[in-house]
């Protein structure tokens, strides 16, 4: 009896813990996105001009319970009052989670139609974006005035603005031509080359003209336990790209955890984040340090 009565005590804790991981995981699932800020000196930045604030913000995957198109246009009033001059969006717009409601891409991007910023927003696709549907993301996105910038580039700005979407190719013939349709777009445009991909992976064969490559997809692990760490990446680099802000010399990285969550609505150890990243040149702030992320 003694051997029972032990063995359901383990048991009824066992349960209570999962309970509590779960209710823990889903309420930092729920909570408001974290603002992190960045300031980046740029040497090539346009003398004279002001600094440039972006707003980065990725991985929104609208599905209940934990996202439904409500919380995003929640997000979206906390994004208007940052006052970006630009706001880009690292793609996955649509969700796979395992269990609620799906929404159709009208209906999960259509929040995303009162964005409000001075050179306008601009967003890349992601590789669920493709599993759910590319042309009615894209056709969703560009109906809510949000600019698809597939494999190409444009001007925001002083900022020109690439964008690598996040398909995932079988043949790396098909990343090589992605990413020099990309790079050729950029050099034929004026101003700082900035750079938004779904992936983290493109820091790495990024060419030296881009100051600044922007990027989600990781979620920052979504779920990271102690000892353990994250328990998936999505990134061939493992967790070298895994979050946050990145170095090779002159350029520069950074990585959201982004807003929703993929397969199950739960989050530890990787609150979701806005990143504002303002940019500037040498004569603007002279002196001022890098910031570190804060909240």
């Amino acid at each position: 009896m003694a051997g029972k009565h032990l063995l359901g005590s383990i048991a009824a804790a066992l349960a209570l813990a999962v309970i509590g991981f779960v209710a823990l995981g889903y309420r930092n699932a729920t909570a408001a996105p974290l603002v992190r800020r960045l300031v980046v000196t740029v040497p090539g930045y346009p003398a004279g001009t002001p600094p440039v604030r972006i707003v980065l913000f990725s991985d929104v995957h609208v599905h209940a319970p934990d996202m439904p198109p409500s919380r995003l246009e929640k997000i979206v009033g906390q994004i208007n009052r940052l006052h970006p001059d630009i706001v880009v969006a690292a793609g996955d717009f649509t969700g796979n989670n395992w269990i609620g409601r799906d929404y159709s891409a009208d209906q999960a991007i259509a929040p995303l139609g009162q964005l409000k910023s001075r050179f306008g927003a601009y967003a890349v696709l992601g590789n669920n974006d493709y599993e759910a549907g590319a042309s009615q993301v894209s056709q969703a996105l560009e109906s809510a005035g949000v600019r698809v910038l597939s494999n190409a580039a444009t001007v925001a700005g002083p900022i020109a603005l690439g964008g690598i979407d996040g398909r995932i190719h079988s043949r790396v013939a098909a990343w090589r031509k992605a990413r020099e349709r990309t790079y050729k777009s950029l050099d034929s445009l004026p101003g700082v080359q900035v750079l938004v991909a779904h992936r983290p992976d493109e820091f790495v064969p990024a060419p030296r003209s881009v100051s600044l490559v922007l990027a989600g997809h990781t979620h920052c692990g979504q779920i990271v336990l102690p000892l353990v760490g994250a328990l998936e990446s999505g990134s061939d680099y493992g967790t070298r790209f895994l979050c946050g802000v990145h170095r090779d010399g002159a350029k520069l990285l950074v990585v959201t955890a982004g807003l929703g969550t993929s397969h199950v609505p739960l989050r530890i150890g990787a609150p979701a984040d806005i990143w504002l990243v303002t940019v500037h040149g040498r004569l603007h702030n002279a002196g001022r340090p890098l910031l570190p992320p804060n909240s």
